[in-house]
């Protein structure tokens, strides 16, 4: 047994069955499972420390306190943030952004300022920026990919002018598998205009390492659930000087530091931006799940799933009944395929019969779908604890399916 077979007695969620057969779980861009390590740490919060944080002197809450604010400095490490106090835990990347078009645009967004985003971005990164656009009478402009699904990068210097002044965009395309050139945008904006650069890194943060003093964005935003951690978990990275000019989110309990009718003052970072009681037992299980994979390392984990995407990928484009989307390389071991003639959702249920969890639609990314000229694809997202044998699985019930919906 190698080392990511023996991986998968890791996850629990893996030694079921589902319809009857093995789980085949190759939907891990959408959530990924959990390791015991997370769940463990979960259930003894609930077991042993359940209190709240921040607000008690007692022994309960102080042991439950430091654990949450571990996490806040694990991740600090992690992404080599400045101050620890530039990392906000919020519910999600969805929640992460929105927080960013309130409290950033708000604040920087002026009568017919731009937005700039991208025609790959998820639509928790396009809706926000909309709504901010619409209270301040700003512009959304969008650059484009071209047919690979890749940035045309000789356009982005185009559509950057003095009005810009915040470029939204994804490490990685969550539908695609597309890895931006994420040092090389930023250069970019740098070099002509003075825009904040958001870096929407829900699926990078699994893939690749990530230095934010390095790469210079403003802002980086992930959820936990995406990353082995438990779900209602996410960070918005944040350049100090800049969270500490922007105007809450959220008001309540904890980013207060004195109320009266008349007024009240904020808390100091990070607490201004974490309002009312977090998701204490997630936020420790977070921290779980950040040394559960560095422990195996990224680089490892990385060369293991793009050797499995290769076997897929090999495998797909020798039917000519079958279109792969996105670039040829370069690409996260995400997938989006369609098959001639079958309905994306009917495919699904037919191979989830066989134990085989996909996901099929437009992925929240519906201006993407349009651009690409489908309504929905079909998208299998490799993980860690994915093996060879899975996609043979995976191919003969794809192989099935096709036989009987064609």
């Amino acid at each position: 047994m190698n080392f990511f077979d023996q991986i998968k007695q890791d996850f629990p969620m893996l030694n079921q069955s589902m319809n009857g057969n093995r789980l085949v779980y190759l939907d891990s861009a959408a959530t990924t499972l959990k390791p015991k390590s997370v769940i463990e740490a979960v259930n003894k919060y609930y077991n042993e420390l359940t209190c709240n944080v921040h607000r008690s002197i007692h022994s309960l809450s102080e042991q439950a306190t430091i654990l949450y604010e571990q996490t806040r400095d694990t991740i600090h490490q992690a992404i080599n943030s400045k101050h620890r106090e530039e990392i906000i835990f919020t519910k999600g990347t969805t929640e992460s952004l929105n927080l960013l078009a309130h409290s950033l645009g708000d604040h920087v967004l002026n009568v017919d300022d731009e937005v700039l985003l991208t025609e790959l971005e998820h639509h928790s990164n396009i809706v926000p920026w909309q709504l901010a656009s619409e209270r301040r009478k700003a512009h959304i402009k969008v650059l484009p990919i071209n047919d690979s699904g890749e940035l045309i990068l000789e356009e982005l210097s185009n559509l950057l002018t003095e009005k810009t002044k915040i470029v939204s965009f994804s490490g990685i395309s969550n539908t695609l598998g597309t890895i931006n050139p994420v040092k090389e945008v930023i250069r970019i904006i740098r070099e002509k205009s003075n825009a904040l650069i958001v870096l929407d890194a829900a699926q990078m943060i699994s893939q690749v390492n990530i230095d934010v003093q390095e790469l210079d964005c403003d802002f980086l935003v992930f959820s936990g659930h995406k990353y082995y951690g438990p779900t209602g978990t996410g960070v918005l990275y944040g350049k100090k000087h800049l969270l500490e000019a922007m105007p809450p989110f959220h008001g309540g309990g904890d980013m207060i530091d004195q109320v009266s009718f008349e007024k009240t003052t904020y808390n100091d970072l990070p607490f201004k931006f974490e309002a009312g009681t977090p998701s204490i037992a997630s936020v420790i299980g977070l921290n779980e799940a950040f040394k559960y994979i560095e422990n195996i390392g990224k680089p490892k984990i990385k060369e293991h799933t793009t050797q499995l995407y290769s076997i897929l990928k090999n495998k797909l484009n020798e039917d000519e009944d079958i279109t792969v989307h996105g670039p040829s390389s370069n690409q996260a071991p995400i997938l989006s395929f369609n098959i001639k003639g079958v309905s994306n959702q009917d495919l699904a249920t037919l191979i989830s019969m066989d134990g085989v969890a996909i996901r099929t639609g437009h992925h929240c990314t519906q201006p993407l779908m349009k651009r690409l000229g489908v309504s929905s694809t079909a998208r299998v997202a490799i993980s860690l604890y994915n093996s060879e044998e899975d996609i043979e699985i995976f191919m003969k019930s794809l192989n099935k399916a096709k036989d009987i919906l064609s």
